[in-house]
């Protein structure tokens, strides 16, 4: 059964060896070289640019051999294949570009290694939560490079907790968002830090976001992203040995799905729906980014592989329009425009809202988008830019507050807490049966939380 998806494993080498091959064609090996070691020695606060930092070609090396190493991690360690290893890969590229790099990463992958240890268990069943749980590498790179105290094995020993205690957090944060937050770990991860800051504080530390935003890569970020994505939707079509009206029939019933986690996409509907989803999502992505006047660089290119990557685990174009349409008519206002940096990162990022959407209706969707616009503007300040999924964060706090108050002022219904174990979504790769999947006001999807009338 874990040797379904294999295919896997080869597509995620060939995208990482793309990656690192388009950095090379950018910029000549020595200054790829310097270029991350600049990036390695970076801090790596909220919201610092690899592109900006060490110039296009290094970000994309650094993302492809963090990419490369995260999937060869998940092979080695006996984890099945499956839609949310789409998502891992999408996360570690996209983040690689901003805040991730060949560094900083492993304290955090140890230390979740000898809690799968301590606990007896099997790091195969501990894996995925590994490379989600370096959201928090800034702070391995803060206390190595930037505290008052850095040293390189206090950094060593700050992501070794990481890495220990991440995993039961998770676990109990994944179940109080009853699957409205895509983004769990964010979550999980912003409650860390959210202790470890006025910790630092109080011994006389005060880290602070930063902002390192490269412009002026649009066109040619465009012809990649755009090339990737149609290519993804081709594949998707005529190079899945399923005829193409079939595919289309299943991406149709892909974007019947309320999103509501966990929904492993790959496994109901198979390769082509996903990958046809993957590549329209990627464009809604960009195009995103190009009608509010943005930037595609680092960061945003990080926002849109992440979008990619959840295409496998809940996101398509019915239910992440809402929330960024949210976020645009909730720009205005504010004192900021949706070109505002931290706001074209909310316009993407902010997408893991989208169970809200599909599962209570577009209007609850624009609702959701339209409050995370100004949340996440406030949510930075507590974790001081130690935790790349900010987003993620803001996103849970409004899972939190909304589920319930719509489920029972909207819905007259009393919610309920979900009961699956946040691991269960990473250890399976058989077929979801997905016959009796009908759309029912914007939320149907086999295996769903019952809610009690």
């Amino acid at each position: 059964m874990q040797n379904r998806y294999q295919n896997l494993f080869p597509a995620t080498l060939a995208f990482s060896a793309g990656l690192m091959l388009l950095g090379f064609t950018l910029e000549a090996p020595m200054d790829i070289l310097e270029g991350l070691y600049h990036i390695v020695t970076m801090q790596d606060l909220l919201i610092t640019d690899y592109v900006s930092i060490g110039g296009p070609g290094a970000a994309l090396v650094n993302a492809g051999l963090v990419t490369m190493f995260s999937i060869c991690l998940i092979k080695l360690s006996g984890d099945p294949f499956n839609g949310f290893t789409i998502v891992e890969m999408g996360l570690m590229a996209g983040f690689s570009l901003f805040g991730k790099n060949l560094i900083n990463v492993w304290p955090i992958i140890l230390g979740t290694w000898l809690y799968a240890r301590y606990q007896k268990e099997p790091f195969s069943k501990h894996a995925s939560v590994a490379l989600l749980a370096t959201s928090l590498a800034p702070l391995v790179s803060y206390m190595s490079l930037g505290s008052i105290h850095a040293n390189i094995f206090l950094g060593i020993a700050t992501g070794v907790v990481i890495g220990f205690l991440l995993p039961s957090l998770s676990s109990y944060t994944y179940k109080i968002q009853n699957g409205m937050n895509l983004y769990n770990m964010g979550f999980a991860c912003g409650l860390f830090a959210m202790m470890v800051v006025p910790v630092l504080t109080a011994f006389g530390d005060s880290p602070d976001s930063a902002l390192y935003w490269a412009t002026g890569y649009n066109t040619g970020f465009i012809a990649v992203l755009g090339l990737l994505c149609a290519s993804l939707i081709l594949l998707g079509f005529f190079a899945t040995g399923v005829p193409a009206w079939s595919v289309w029939a299943g991406y149709r019933r892909l974007l019947s799905t309320s999103g509501r986690a966990p929904s492993d996409y790959l496994r109901m509907f198979g390769y082509g729906p996903v990958m046809v989803n993957i590549g329209v999502n990627g464009l809604l992505g960009v195009a995103y980014v190009l009608l509010v006047g943005g930037d595609l660089n680092g960061p945003t290119l990080g926002g849109i592989f992440t979008i990619m990557g959840f295409s496998a685990f809940g996101k398509h174009a019915g239910n992440i329009t809402p929330v960024m349409l949210g976020v645009f008519i909730g720009a205005y206002g504010m004192h900021h425009t949706p070109d505002y940096p931290s706001l074209q990162l909310a316009g993407l990022f902010g997408t893991t809202l989208a169970p809200i959407s599909g599962h209570f209706g577009w209007p609850y969707g624009i609702l959701a988008g339209f409050i995370h616009a100004s949340l996440v503007l406030q949510t930075g300040g507590p974790v001081a830019g130690l935790n790349l999924y900010n987003n993620g964060f803001s996103g849970g706090l409004i899972a939190i507050v909304l589920y319930p108050t719509i489920t029972a002022i909207a819905r007259k219904r009393r919610p309920t807490l979900q009961n699956e174990d946040y691991y269960d979504q990473f250890e399976e790769s058989a077929p979801i049966d997905t016959s009796n999947l009908a759309k029912t006001h914007g939320e149907a999807a086999p295996d769903e939380p019952p809610e009690n009338d």
